[in-house]
């Protein structure tokens, strides 16, 4: 497997935290490389040491948000494989994308990390990372094991599903659009609101819940590992 290289570098590690919070507050646009060399306390070229280009850094930087995120849920879902039903699993993506301004940046920003992709194989796994491709493949594998509704198509339950938690989480990351109809745990009725949509009126055996995780988890450590391998591939040196 991959090493990330701001394990072995404290440099590499201050210019990719620079780098972040500059996007997060200016945008991948406006943001250049000499801005992130004075933020990081280092040269230009100590930056391009790292990265051949700026493009390089910053879809670096999107890959290791997305890794970190996954890392996150599979760990989770090891500890405890029921957070693969939706009911679980919904407030938790809600919970650790909306905690995380750059991934909320890249999920509203995507155009600008699209025209960063310009190889081919790249876009291929950032589009498999995206969250409808996520959502589809946990829907599916749920859907193969009997623990979510096969009555409806499956496009029409991810639609659902989707506008579900955008409406969610466009609600609970600012509350004062609720207006008089707030509650004192919104997870709660997120939960409650995606168990009706999506799971079966019995709950599934443990040992079924088991098997779906195991495989979600599988799922999600290929995404893994494909955009560690993207990481690497961008850091300087090693095309």
């Amino acid at each position: 497997m991959s090493r990330l290289i701001e394990h072995d570098s404290a440099k590499a590690a201050r210019i990719l935290d620079s780098a972040r919070d500059l996007v997060v507050e200016h945008g991948v646009r406006k943001v250049t490389i000499a801005e992130i060399a004075a933020a990081a306390g280092v040269g230009k070229g100590t930056v391009y040491l790292y990265w051949e280009t700026k493009e390089d850094l910053f879809v670096g930087l999107a890959a290791r948000e997305v890794l970190g995120w996954i890392d996150t849920v599979t760990t989770r879902i090891g500890q405890d494989p029921h957070t693969v039903l939706p009911r679980h699993l919904a407030p938790l993506l809600i919970r650790t994308t909306h905690g995380n301004p750059w991934l909320r940046w890249l999920r509203s920003d995507d155009s600008a990390l699209r025209q960063l992709l310009h190889r081919p194989a790249d876009q291929e796994r950032f589009a498999d990372a995206s969250p409808s491709a996520m959502g589809n493949a946990v829907i599916t594998i749920l859907r193969d094991h009997g623990i979510v509704r096969d009555d409806l198509p499956l496009a029409r339950q991810m639609y659902a599903l989707h506008a579900v938690l955008v409406g969610f989480g466009n609600v609970m990351a600012h509350p004062a659009g609720a207006g008089p109809l707030n509650v004192d745990d919104p997870e709660t009725a997120l939960a409650d609101t995606v168990h009706l949509l999506l799971e079966k009126p019995r709950d599934p055996a443990a040992r079924v819940v088991a098997q779906a995780a195991e495989a979600v988890r599988a799922r999600f450590t290929e995404i893994h590992d494909s955009l560690l391998e993207l990481v690497a591939a961008g850091a300087a040196g090693t095309r």
